[in-house]
């Protein structure tokens, strides 16, 4: 039998903006729905106000004393989308090298398409490193990632975060008292944390994902830790365990039980470790037997992921290939094909020769992105509710042209520093981080 050749039927062209998606849900121009319809307004509306704003993260409770944006100036919050992107492109033309951007995946496609490198927080942070001759790096993440790019880049560059609302409700729920005061807890337990046993090993090794703050980064690092991300989580507890009993690992359990289970790691021995409760909620026994202690800790945008829209996606769509992120909770990873990185996801994507059809479990904007870019493929995300990272959302492209062009003024906006005591031992943790590659 001769094969018949496969004729792709082009498609009409996939918008890869979310924001213009909400828009037309919330002007009645579409019948899809959003998680808030707070969305289709500037960030700017809400950034006088406690909370991490509209999103999947509206629910989670923000820690007091988190960074507030002051006013941005009006000019940029009435200017259109197109007047916002001609500003941007002329600032960036006039400051030439002496800026570098650099845009995470879950950005807005708005404030993408400016970006010098678009990739994950392992990517991003390498890219802090290459750039030594620029005066200023604009970091269109969130809060912790601003943190590390100044970890790892010149003590003269300016690190930048456009808006500085844009937090991380995950990274909020590993607080650095908290984890000092398990450590302790622990050093009651187990005995001196810093002491070898007699197969060279200590009792635990604290990992810390790197969705946390530079002060946690540095609580890693003074204990002979190691930070990890979604793309080395495996490589980074191998380098653990080679060195320690157990694991404590945070903030994210998810990422923390789903990684270790694909090691062979039972879950009887990756006991919760909740911060409100003596020794996390745990006995003691469960603590001597643990291989790995899971702060209790989630992203938000993953956790709206479910087993249910995977058994949904399998049956509207035979044939579906499901990936999702490892942030998702157990079962979620369970019944995908596969769980791998935003980065991970990506490649499989772009590595499909075949027309095919993706369900994936990940935050929509890249996903829509993913969708605009490879349109021989049917691509759509698990969670049919159009709900952003809350705080990825705050980076607006009116706060990039302020802070831009802020700096063809002559003027640094939005500086993002680590004192130096804390600065020192994160960046061992962090070069511990990037020498770990998968």
């Amino acid at each position: 039998m001769t094969a018949t050749p496969l004729t792709l039927v082009p498609r009409p062209e996939i918008d890869p903006s979310v924001d213009h998606g909400i828009q037309a849900i919330v002007a009645g121009a579409s019948s899809a729905e959003t998680c808030n319809t707070d969305l289709a307004a500037g960030p700017w509306d809400f950034d006088i106000r406690p909370g991490y704003g509209p999103g999947a993260s509206m629910g989670d409770v923000i820690p007091t004393g988190s960074p507030r944006q002051g006013a941005l100036p009006q000019d940029y919050r009435d200017a259109a989308e197109d007047e916002l992107h001609a500003r941007i492109t002329a600032a960036k033309d006039a400051l030439g090298d002496r800026v570098v951007i650099l845009g995470h995946f879950y950005q807005r496609e708005e404030v993408v398409r400016h970006a010098d490198y678009v990739g994950d927080s392992f990517q991003l942070a390498g890219f802090a490193k290459q750039h030594p001759e620029a005066e200023a790096i604009v970091f269109c993440g969130v809060h912790f990632m601003a943190e590390t790019a100044d970890l790892l880049s010149q003590p003269d560059q300016a690190v930048i975060l456009p808006n500085l609302a844009a937090g991380c409700s995950m990274a909020d729920m590993a607080d650095i008292d908290q984890v000092e005061e398990c450590w302790e807890q622990l050093a009651e337990l187990y005995g001196d944390l810093d002491a070898p046993d007699a197969d060279g090993l200590v009792p635990v090794v604290p990992v810390t994902y790197m969705n946390s703050s530079a002060a946690i980064k540095g609580f890693v690092g003074r204990h002979g830790g190691i930070v990890c991300t979604s793309s080395n989580a495996r490589t980074v507890l191998e380098w653990a365990f080679a060195r320690g009993r157990r694991v404590l690992f945070f903030p994210d359990q998810h990422l923390g039980r789903n990684t270790a289970k694909a090691m062979g790691v039972p879950l009887e021995q990756m006991p919760m470790w909740n911060p409100n409760r003596s020794l996390g909620g745990s006995t003691t026994s469960e603590l001597e037997d643990a291989k790995v202690i899971l702060w209790h800790g989630f992203c938000s945008v993953h956790r709206r992921f479910t087993v249910d829209q995977i058994d949904k996606a399998r049956a509207e769509h035979p044939g579906v290939r499901v990936i999702v992120h490892p942030e998702c909770p157990m079962a979620v990873v369970d019944a995908a094909d596969e769980s791998g990185s935003t980065d991970y996801i990506r490649r499989a994507i772009a590595a499909a020769t075949e027309p095919t059809t993706f369900a994936i479990g990940t935050e929509i904007n890249l996903v829509q992105r993913l969708a605009a870019e490879h349109p021989q493929h049917e691509i759509f995300c698990l969670d049919p509710v159009v709900c952003p990272c809350s705080t990825m959302y705050r980076i607006h492209p009116g706060y990039l042209a302020w802070v831009l062009e802020e700096l063809v003024d002559g003027s640094v906006v939005n500086r993002i520093t680590v004192p130096a005591e804390v600065a020192d031992p994160a960046r061992v943790a962090l070069e511990r981080m990037l020498a770990a590659r998968p």
